[in-house]
């Protein structure tokens, strides 16, 4: 990691939405009442950080509406230095969640022609990717528009010239783009990262047919540093070029798994950015996913330092093999 500077340790992108989602268990044909929030991979992963201590920056794209004005009040509620820019020609995206059962969630999004798809290179601050000292990206952001998409590899350009460590979770959405077209999408931007985040399918949408270390191989080769594979209740396992660790998975109630694996990339960075060794740092990240896990919403049960240390009294040690 390079040395910290003057801005924020983290810097992300991307769109964050308004979240509608039912207040109780069963399909939004009979919902009854509705309960609003904001939601989005980035912002969560912000806010995660910013719990945890992490200095962090936002960027994106909002309607000028008052959904927009929520999604804006929301992050920067909690701490994050917030980079909006407020379109007026077009509206905030919005997701709509149910829960058709106790042991499942559906997610729907309202997102064309949001304002967060139309994300701009034109929109990075002067200076806002240099002062950082790790700029972290999803794989959503590049598949909502072309602009969108210019806009992620322009901010890797600033990041490799200025010397600041790229963070990618492939985070793949597939009613963004089928498997087909998003994968060399992905790919070109996983193999300019540092580390790159996600679970055994996604690593398969990069590669098709590789396995999970034919993968983490390849991603290697040309010049990744690690590759983080989220494994869900199972846990964790990150390859490097010197050792491969895995993190035993946690066993909880679950209540909602939607913004688990953000938590897990906050959890995760923010002890990349710590310098702690990769055993404390996967012992972290089980825990914020884990714990996203235990109350409806995106991002709001993202712990602080003091929820984190408490959930993790008594939790087993990593695994190195």
């Amino acid at each position: 990691m390079p040395s910290a500077s003057a801005g924020p340790a983290v810097v992300t992108l991307g769109e964050s939405m308004a979240l509608v989602r039912a207040a109780d268990i069963g399909s939004l044909r009979h919902a009854t009442e509705l309960r609003l929030g904001i939601g989005g991979a980035e912002s969560n992963v912000a806010i995660g950080l910013a719990r945890l201590g992490v200095a962090v920056s936002w960027l994106g794209r909002v309607g000028d509406d008052s959904l927009g004005e929520r999604v804006v009040r929301e992050i920067r509620g909690d701490g994050v230095d917030v980079r909006a820019v407020v379109d007026a020609g077009a509206p905030t995206g919005l997701m709509v969640k149910e829960r058709p059962s106790a042991a499942s969630t559906a997610v729907h999004y309202y997102r064309s022609g949001s304002a967060g798809s139309r994300l701009h290179p034109a929109d990075l601050p002067e200076g806002w990717v240099e002062s950082a000292s790790l700029l972290h990206l999803t794989g959503i952001t590049p598949l909502l528009s072309d602009t969108a998409r210019a806009a992620v590899h322009a901010a890797i350009d600033r990041a490799r010239d200025a010397g600041c460590s790229v963070s990618f979770d492939v985070n793949y959405r597939s009613a963004l783009a089928p498997a087909s077209v998003a994968g060399p999408v992905l790919r070109e931007i996983a193999e300019r990262a540092d580390i790159v985040f996600g679970g055994v399918e996604e690593f398969e949408i990069l590669y098709p047919e590789a396995s999970p270390a034919d993968a983490a191989a390849r991603l290697r080769d040309a010049g990744c540093a690690t590759a983080v594979f989220k494994l869900g209740p199972d846990g964790a396992s990150v390859v490097t070029r010197d050792a491969v660790t895995d993190a035993r998975g946690l066993t909880i109630d679950v209540v909602d798994t939607v913004g688990a694996g953000d938590a897990f990339v906050a959890g995760f960075l923010s002890g990349l950015v710590e310098g702690i060794d990769t055993d404390g740092i996967l012992r972290r990240a089980n825990a914020c996913g884990a714990m996203a896990c235990l109350v409806p919403g995106d991002w709001e049960a993202a712990p602080t330092r003091r929820d984190l240390e408490r959930f993790l009294a008594g939790d087993a040690d990593p695994v190195r093999r």
